[in-house]
């Protein structure tokens, strides 16, 4: 029995740690830091994001930024189905339900994922609002929930050119997504933090938006707050 427990508590806290720390590798600030020796957190909204980074250095970088923040979900995922896919019978038991282990593992490992985009210990918890990791996340979740996400952010990010106003879309949008196709307690649960998430780092776009101060998106980069 104790052997089970130390199991758990690895595959739990392990795979979390492992997809937190992924996380932390953050596109727009090892570019900017690193390579440009330019830190875009001291630009435009200071928010460690592949918006703030456009808008601030533009340039072909911009490609690594979004490889970088695109790999990183991929592998933390990829990590989530390997640790909790073996599982005997496909599955786990989590409050009397029976959960694919498979499923389980990517929302898991999403949500830590997600966490150390926005809060890389290595970048003093400051970092992005989760948007192109967020996305990725869907996408290898379910191509019907990615659907929803990414259809109403390119919708509305192209008619308002408010890349804030889609993010907000998906980050509220993914976890009602998640209910719709996987009405399962816990990872209906788990979809709620991953979107939630997404929507509490936006709310200060939220709040500029509803004043009417919001920057929209254009495509020539130039350094200015907003999103």
């Amino acid at each position: 029995m104790e052997n089970w427990w130390l199991l758990i508590l690895v595959m739990y806290g392990g795979s979390a740690l492992a997809a937190y720390l992924l996380g932390c590798f953050n596109g727009a600030v090892i570019v900017s830091k690193y390579i440009l020796r330019d830190d875009v957190r001291n630009h435009g909204s200071g928010n460690a994001g592949l918006t703030n980074f456009y808008r601030t250095f533009g340039g072909p970088l911009t490609a690594l930024v979004i490889l970088t923040d695109v790999l990183k979900a991929v592998f933390a995922l990829l990590l989530g189905v390997w640790v909790f896919g073996w599982l005997p019978g496909g599955g786990l038991v989590l409050f009397g339900h029976h959960i694919d282990g498979v499923l389980f593992g990517k929302y898991w490992a999403g949500l830590f994922c997600l966490l150390g985009h926005m809060f890389p210990c290595m970048f003093k918890f400051k970092g992005g609002k989760g948007i192109l990791s967020g996305g990725t996340i869907a996408i290898m979740i379910d191509w019907r929930i990615a659907l929803v996400v990414w259809g109403g952010f390119l919708l509305l990010t192209v008619l308002t050119r408010y890349v804030s106003l889609g993010s907000l879309w998906a980050g509220a949008s993914f976890p009602f997504a998640t209910w719709v196709f996987y009405p399962e307690p816990v990872i209906v649960v788990l979809g709620f933090l991953c979107g939630g998430l997404v929507v509490w780092q936006h709310r200060g776009n939220l709040k500029r938006l509803l004043n009417g101060t919001e920057s929209k998106f254009s495509f020539h980069h130039k350094k200015e707050g907003g999103s």
